[in-house]
């Protein structure tokens, strides 16, 4: 009889990829855990307990069929287990990297509750889909039958990328748009390469092109072209831009040299690790080398600036949060790696003002979690007399993103919106009230996370097809 190749949780511990040394990662940019080796990613997918009812599968917003890549996996199948992985997710070696994945899969792992610690799910996605590179097996993308029928999508995020991979597949002639010169939006420019390197995004690029997916770029909606030329264009138009006007706020001090937003701090630390060349860093604006560095935020994209800072080789990096730690947004394995790396957190402050021009220190109150906010969390209330000054040569605003007024922006004041200013669509197809125009991703749901864009732009895609194919079988009749 086989021996069972699963359920070892008892007799295996939790291992997580060796994480490099906090002083090695700090002097580059490169991804920080290492990759599993083959008979260690065996013996951790083995741990899973099979479970009839897979919690992991049902919190993770693609129903990733993650026990069976487990098994797989843990038998030596890897091709199989990548082509189980392959068939839900479009990107799985990016989510692998850069999921919350102690916020979803691995949060709800039903061997955590019994002790055993939970199954290093993200870790072993990474491993089966880079595996699946190394050895050939992520082929070009070859339609069987091409069509006539053409999609513009508008945006080369993640959400956008993974609605032209699902068309592409059926034969649809797809041209996405984006306004940068390289595709993968926040992919490319806003996630630091220590958590997720370049390489792995560009060969998904180059894989889409190689499949016949065309790209338009340095090409912006409103300027280059019309959203109406789009729409004359293609047979149906998906919205994909994300989210990328930063939130701001209302201080003495706001508009001083000093103070930055966080995505063009991280876009041009990223265009430096293509080798570009980037006015705002090399003359130093951008650059936190040698500067006491303020950020002021609590979510992913605060973590992502705080240890940026870090490998810039800024003298000192603090985070100003109003909550404290255990209600903060961002991951708890970031804000954790922030620390290792040298980052300190002053948890319960909030901005009130910035002193000098150039900006020489924030303005800082100390705050108190008072009665709980209408999400239930505890709203945070100022201190008063407590307020003390931080000094900083630079201080970057990570407070959020909001969606920018594309009705405005394109000249189409019918394009429907909620009053959040994100575009309102029908709840999973993504269509809107113009015919033929649909909507995927942050620009639908406000900044969130790469996986719900991907989610976003699978299914989107699948109802164009529905409405293609609908209309191809009246023509036939």
């Amino acid at each position: 009889m086989a021996k069972q190749p699963m359920l070892k949780f008892v007799s295996l511990e939790r291992d997580m990829p060796e994480k490099r040394p906090p002083d090695l990662r700090r002097a580059d940019f490169n991804e920080i855990y290492a990759e599993y080796a083959d008979a260690k990613a065996k013996e951790q997918a083995s741990r899973c307990s099979q479970c009839g009812v897979p919690y992991c599968q049902s919190h993770c917003p693609l129903h990733n069929n993650i026990p069976d890549w487990l098994r797989l996996t843990a038998e030596g199948r890897l091709e199989e287990a990548y082509e189980v992985s392959q068939a839900t997710n479009t990107f799985p070696e990016i989510c692998g990297r850069i999921c919350p994945q102690d916020r979803l899969c691995e949060g709800n792992c039903v061997i955590e509750s019994s002790g055993h610690g939970t199954v290093t799910i993200g870790s072993v996605e990474k491993y089966i889909t880079d595996t699946a590179w190394e050895n050939g097996w992520v082929k070009p993308i070859k339609p069987k039958n091409e069509r006539t029928e053409s999609v513009g999508i508008i945006g080369a995020g993640p959400g956008g990328l993974a609605a032209a991979d699902v068309l592409r597949r059926q034969g649809v002639q797809v041209t996405v748009y984006d306004t940068y010169d390289r595709a993968g939006g926040l992919l490319t420019y806003g996630i630091p390469g220590f958590k997720l390197e370049k390489d792995v995004v560009m060969r998904r690029n180059e894989q889409l092109e190689a499949g016949g997916v065309t790209f338009k770029l340095n090409c912006t909606v409103g300027k280059d072209i019309s959203f109406a030329e789009l729409r004359a264009a293609h047979d149906a138009v998906i919205i994909a831009t994300g989210v990328y006007k930063t939130r701001e706020i209302q201080a003495p001090g706001v508009g001083v040299p000093g103070l930055e937003r966080a995505i063009d701090f991280l876009t041009a630390s990223n265009r430096k690790s293509f080798g570009d060349a980037v006015e705002e860093f090399d003359s130093g604006r951008l650059d936190a080398k040698g500067k006491r560095v303020v950020v002021i935020g609590g979510g992913d994209t605060a973590m992502d600036c705080v240890r940026t800072s870090i490998r810039q080789g800024a003298e000192s990096v603090k985070c100003l949060y109003r909550r404290d730690r255990a209600n903060m947004p961002g991951s708890q394995r970031e804000v954790a790696n922030a620390e290792e790396e040298g980052v300190q957190f002053e948890w319960l402050t909030a901005p009130k003002g910035f002193v000098g021009d150039p900006v020489t220190g924030v303005m800082v109150q100390k705050m108190r979690l008072g009665a709980p906010d209408a999400t239930g969390r505890q709203a945070p209330e100022v201190i008063e007399g407590a307020d003390y000054v931080e000094e900083a040569d630079l201080v970057i605003m990570a407070l959020g993103f909001e969606p920018e007024d594309l009705p405005t922006l394109w000249g189409e004041p019918e394009l429907p919106v909620t009053r959040w200013g994100t575009i309102k669509t029908e709840y999973v197809t993504g269509a809107t009230e113009m015919d033929g125009v649909y909507a995927v991703g942050d620009i639908v749901r406000g900044a969130s996370l790469v996986v719900w864009a991907i989610k976003d732009g699978r299914d989107c895609a699948e109802a164009i097809l529905d409405r293609l194919n609908g209309a191809e079988a009246i023509a036939a009749e």
